[in-house]
């Protein structure tokens, strides 16, 4: 095993252990180290990314097995969350992205792979796979800020808001980032299913019907949650509810249904 995997880990690790000095200590040292944790954020992306093409991308084909996915999918959320905290108040999510991008890497070399994809597939099947990987990596980002929120309405109505007002944003900046995660998202995963529908000769095959259920159902959450949002206001506990339960389903079609045929069933 080369070095470079374990490289990764200690930056990601690195650049958590410094926003959190940096949320815990603002006044010391530590509130100036933002740069310092950007940099190295990014350079465990980039060395996560050269991971991930050594491991997918084989000479027969592209190795999409369970946890090569789900490295996949930490490394996107990652990407985007320090890309975007660039320009919006995120940065505190990566205290917990990068842990969560830290194990994937771990899983990935550990546990081995096992799908192949055949290198002859079409450009529209590698469309329809980019596109939901994308979609769900916001949706997954949409999910943790729900979390996030929730835990923020609770401790102000239990008037510890202090415990949020040096650490996250308020709560309306909160869901409106929530909101625009889900609208990208939700624009991404319906284009997901309709490229399904043109490039995937039997969408409700023996392994995908399970899948296309879950996707659409996904798909009718979020579209009552922002018809909900826009037509009716919606806010607060509601928006949560709804968002985790989009979320819920879109994680049991996209990897529920993956870990029991591969992990439990054996099957690729």
């Amino acid at each position: 095993m080369s070095i470079q995997p374990i490289i990764a880990v200690l930056l990601y690790l690195i650049s958590t252990f410094l926003v959190g000095a940096k949320l815990t200590y603002p006044s010391t040292l530590f509130g100036k180290t933002r740069p310092i944790m950007l940099m190295t954020g990014m350079i465990g992306i980039i060395l996560h990314a050269h991971l991930l093409y050594q491991l997918i991308v084989l000479g027969n084909g592209f190795d999409f097995g369970f946890f090569n996915a789900v490295s996949l999918v930490g490394w996107l959320v990652a990407l985007i969350v320090i890309l975007t905290s660039l320009f919006r108040p995120l940065e505190n999510l990566l205290l917990i992205i990068f842990p969560i991008a830290s194990l994937t890497i771990l899983l990935e070399l550990f546990i081995p792979g096992g799908r192949i994809l055949d290198d002859s597939l079409s450009t529209g099947l590698r469309i329809h796979i980019l596109l939901s990987i994308c979609a769900y990596s916001l949706l997954l980002i949409s999910a943790i800020q729900a979390l996030i929120l929730a835990i923020q309405e609770k401790l102000i109505k239990s008037k510890r808001a202090a415990l949020t007002m040096n650490i996250l944003p308020p709560l309306q900046v909160m869901e409106e980032l929530l909101i625009q995660f889900i609208v990208i998202g939700f624009f991404l995963l319906s284009l997901s299913l309709a490229s399904g529908t043109m490039f995937i000769d039997d969408i409700f095959a023996q392994r995908l019907a399970h899948k296309t259920i879950l996707s659409m159902l996904a798909w009718v959450i979020y579209a009552i949650l922002l018809w909900g949002r826009w037509s009716a206001g919606w806010r607060g506990k509601r928006i949560i509810r709804w968002a985790l339960g989009g979320f819920t389903a879109l994680l049991l079609a996209y990897f529920g249904s993956k870990f029991v045929l591969e992990m439990i069933l054996h099957r690729v």
